[in-house]
């Protein structure tokens, strides 16, 4: 007698936990980004970017402008701000004895930024995300130097992915 009252307590605790799971899945909202019905696109492309100074400043500027506004070009008509600050460097990493000199490096970009309604002034956003790239030091130094370059634009394109990625996120809460 026993035995059953512990298979039915057993099977009824079963289809409880069954309908508790059933009810925290139906609780999880997971959908696109930059999904048509989040209307992410349409504010993304109501975003505009400051300026920077740096070559690799306009290089994550110009990618951010390009997401941003689906390759259609800066918006003319702003509702969001985006103030930029972009930072790199490139530093080696192997050194070579013989020569004193590295064979590799890395180039690390850092970007920190602040997402604001133009009307309000208000806060949505801000953060900062850095990418590092990875570099190898020809020894004819025009070669290095322009292997340093396609080194951050390399990580300029993916940090400013990163904080388009950002941007849309609050943008669509």
């Amino acid at each position: 007698m026993s035995s059953d009252r512990v298979f039915k307590f057993a099977r009824m605790a079963g289809v409880a936990s069954l309908v508790a799971v059933a009810g925290l899945l139906s609780a999880c909202q997971v959908r696109p980004l930059y999904a048509v019905s989040t209307g992410v696109i349409q504010k993304l492309s109501e975003v505009s970017f400051s300026d920077v100074g740096s070559r690799v400043g306009l290089q994550v500027r110009n990618q951010l402008i390009f997401i941003a506004g689906r390759g259609a070009g800066e918006t003319k008509t702003p509702k969001y701000n985006v103030d930029l600050s972009v930072s790199s460097g490139t530093g080696g990493v192997l050194y070579l004895p013989s020569s004193s000199t590295s064979a590799a490096g890395r180039t690390t970009v850092t970007v920190s930024f602040t997402l604001r309604e133009i009307g309000t002034g208000k806060v949505i956003k801000s953060g900062s995300r850095a990418v590092t790239s990875l570099v190898d030091f020809p020894t004819q130094e025009f070669a290095k130097q322009r292997a340093i370059r396609d080194s951050e634009d390399r990580a300029a394109r993916e940090v400013a992915e990163m904080v388009a990625a950002d941007i849309a996120a609050a943008l669509s809460r």
